[in-house]
């Protein structure tokens, strides 16, 4: 096996549902890309993009209708006891046997996988998941983001190579959240590589080392976090004059203006067209004194929204 080669490839992926009547859903439609090995990968895309279609292939829950894919080097089709030994997923949806215990529900799974009693971690995994004190208890009695907790410990007691993680902060608090994250990303220090989707693109922004955007069902973009930020072109200057704003300024450049209250303007602009100094010379020409200035750099939610307002209107033309 090449040193080089992804933890998860997926060539030319497709899925069709059988639709009502002669009207079949695209799910995913000729998807391609690599994750590389080591890395903390998004995967993102509005509701009804094909995520979940993706992840339950991975996951061997769906069956795809073309395509290669491959995790860890395994054919899901020719090895796929190897591929399942591979992967750790963590369902969106909390899944959970209500008359088990945390502790025997990660001995049952861990027994599902193979794996020796004397090479199980379960007790290790409940004190990363800061569940020691629920071990015992039954998993019906554990809150929503404990349930959610226990999930990622199912998800590793066969220690596999490659977690993915479907939207899995999902109604979990602030506090269990960042717990979560420290958790995936010393996994991620150990070598696990992490697939992630959220809806939450600050997460991604900060977690992700590389992002994939699908939208209905094709990828609309894949490159490095910072790469695909720096896509962004809208950019904002939030200035504050020394008087009542009594008529909005006007340039050709002006993509929008925001009134924040009533000396201050949030004006956006395109940076491939006018920089800042452009932009506050032309405020200067309207007579507007500035006694403050802020710019606002574009972040994963401008690049989001951009690229899927593009795709929209893309297929609309089509």
């Amino acid at each position: 096996m090449s040193a080089v080669e992804p933890a998860i490839r997926i060539e030319s992926l497709s899925k069709t549902y059988a639709g009502q009547g002669s009207n079949p859903k695209l799910a995913l439609d000729d998807v391609s890309f690599d994750v590389p090995r080591g890395q903390i990968f998004g995967l993102l895309g509005p509701n009804g993009a094909g995520k979940s279609t993706l992840i339950n292939i991975l996951a061997g829950l769906v069956t795809k209708s073309s395509g290669k894919v491959s995790i860890w080097g395994f054919d899901i089709d020719e090895h796929p006891r190897n591929a399942k030994r591979s992967i750790g997923i963590v369902p969106q949806e909390i899944l959970f046997d209500p008359f088990f215990s945390p502790r025997e529900a990660l001995e049952i799974q861990a027994g599902l996988y193979g794996v020796p009693p004397a090479e199980r971690q379960s007790d290790a995994l409940l004190a990363a998941m800061h569940l020691t004190d629920k071990a015992d208890a039954y998993a019906r009695t554990l809150s929503g983001g404990m349930k959610r907790r226990l999930l990622v410990a199912k998800a590793m007691v066969h220690s596999p190579p490659i977690l993915v993680l479907d939207e899995p902060t999902a109604g979990v608090d602030i506090e269990l959240r960042r717990e979560l994250w420290n958790y995936v990303r010393e996994l991620n220090r150990k070598g696990v590589t992490v697939v992630l989707t959220t809806h939450y693109l600050e997460e991604a922004e900060q977690l992700c080392d590389r992002i994939a955007i699908i939208h209905r069902g094709k990828v609309i973009a894949n490159e490095p976090t910072r790469e695909l930020i720096a896509k962004a072109q809208d950019k904002a200057v939030v200035v504050t004059f020394d008087h009542e704003i009594t008529t909005v300024p006007t340039a050709p450049f002006f993509e929008n203006i925001t009134l924040i209250d009533e000396r201050t303007l949030e004006i956006t602009y395109r940076k491939d067209r006018v920089n800042a100094g452009e932009v506050l010379a032309a405020l200067a020409q309207e007579g507007l004194a500035i006694v403050d200035v802020s710019t606002r750099d574009p972040d994963l939610e401008d690049v989001f929204l951009s690229l899927v307002s593009e795709g929209a209107s893309e297929d609309q033309a089509a």
